[in-house]
């Protein structure tokens, strides 16, 4: 059998064994490791069993995987996502649509203090829902912008998908990080005036609230926030002028995080011990995935499969567009049935080596992906973010409602994923400024 035939093979297992239900980074190790066995030899697959995730997780750059998301715990336990959306709706109120333009801004602050798509879907659901339910807002459409907005968290730093996306293409975490920020602010702003266009046309989505509010109050609902942003834009800021490597960022967002919800009074020691729990948790969790990755990943580089797709893509004579084409085709239909970061993490160690190959902006393609990524969180049936809503609606909503109401966001999100294509540079000046 052919490389070709080999990694393919290896592939569908994969996907065979998460189909049955068992976890994505347990399938690809197994699969792995039995590739390597039967393929190469027992001793090949016992070295790389050693080696790998000792090399993985003794790296100290990768400290910034649980600093981020015990930074994202304590803050969405903190009371902070009351304080954003409250913040946002006065600035929106007399807006109609308002509603959806609050949870959307709101997202985008709490993105900045937390890169985890689902904990913001999930948090946002319980806060912003009632209110748009009161207010006799269209439910499929309020839980479709409730979904679409979390998934903000992805591109805006401290994106969880982007430092799992560096650690797997061996990528600098800190240049991915700053490459989201531009995309993450224009996708909240094409989300904003896509939401201002949806409710001119069916304005039964969103009846005015009639609310409003004076500038003193608007002014006084930035109190409760402002502590946040600033530790966000510290932590961004360090990175992007080189002041914090990005694992020191992650400790510096993390601490400031427990020192501003210590000083609140929001946050009592119980549950800055299940916040340190659910970090550890968590990472736990990802660093299976990496290691489940990096194994994949040899695998289906000892046998041959990137050499043998190279050279395929070089004789159809595939150019870089072509690719970027099959690339959008095949997240798409993989969102459909696959959760986004199990997408990710079985296409990037065969799409990444090939995108290299055709001389591919790799901070460019790098968020392209994330960009897909996001959309198959918010691709029905299986968008992740979808059932994240669904389940804190806790039965409030049906499938086919917030099936059919997320639908003019995924619509938003495959304009600008033609926006970002035609204008790379939405993605890589900052990186670029950065290496200045």
């Amino acid at each position: 059998m052919s490389g070709l035939g080999q990694g393919t093979l290896t592939i569908v297992f994969i996907l065979v064994l998460m189909g049955l239900g068992v976890p994505v980074a347990i399938s690809m190790i197994v699969v792995a490791g039995a590739a390597m066995w039967y393929f190469v030899d027992i001793n090949f697959m016992l070295t790389n069993f050693r080696t790998l995730p000792y090399t993985l997780t003794s790296n100290y750059t990768y400290v910034v995987v649980p600093m981020f998301v015990l930074m994202g715990e304590l803050a969405s336990k903190s009371g902070i996502i009351s304080d954003l959306y409250m913040a946002a709706h006065r600035f929106t109120s007399r807006i109609r649509g308002g509603l959806f333009m609050s949870t959307i801004l709101a997202s985008a602050g709490f993105g900045a203090a937390s890169g985890s798509t689902v904990v913001s879907a999930s948090v946002f659901t319980k806060i912003a829902l009632p209110e748009m339910k009161r207010f006799k807002y269209n439910l499929g459409v309020s839980a479709g912008c409730i979904a679409a907005s979390g998934t903000l968290a992805a591109l805006i730093p401290p994106s969880i998908a982007m430092v799992i996306l560096a650690v797997l293409t061996d990528q600098s975490i800190g240049a991915l990080l700053m490459a989201g920020v531009i995309p993450g602010l224009l996708t909240a702003a094409f989300y904003m005036g896509g939401a201002y266009i949806f409710v001119r046309i069916r304005p039964d989505w969103a009846p005015l609230t009639g609310e409003s509010y004076s500038w003193r109050e608007k002014l006084q609902g930035l109190r409760g926030v402002w502590a946040i942003m600033l530790l966000a834009t510290v932590v961004i800021g360090g990175l992007y002028f080189g002041v914090f490597a990005p694992s020191a960022a992650g400790a510096a967002g993390a601490a400031g995080a427990a020192l501003i919800a210590f000083l609140s009074r929001r946050l009592t020691l119980r549950e800055f011990w299940g916040s340190m729990l659910e970090a550890a948790r968590i990472t736990t969790v990802l660093f299976l995935i990496f290691i489940g990755g990096m194994l994949l990943s040899r695998a289906l580089l000892v046998m041959g499969f990137i050499d043998d797709l190279n050279d395929m893509i070089a004789g159809y004579g595939i150019s870089a567009g072509m690719f970027i084409a099959l690339v959008i085709i095949i997240y798409f239909i993989l969102g459909m049935f696959v959760d986004s970061i199990s997408i990710m993490v079985i296409t990037l160690p065969f799409m990444f080596p090939i995108s290299q190959a055709l001389d591919i902006n790799a901070i460019w393609f790098s968020v392209l992906l994330i960009k897909l990524v996001e959309i198959a969180a918010i691709t029905p049936p299986v968008g992740l973010n979808l059932y994240a809503v669904q389940t804190a609606a806790a039965g409030e909503i049906n499938s086919r409602q917030i099936f059919l109401g997320v639908l003019p966001f995924v619509a938003t999100e495959i304009v600008l994923l033609a926006v970002l294509i035609m204008v790379p540079e939405f993605a890589t000046w900052l990186p670029d400024q950065m290496r200045r």
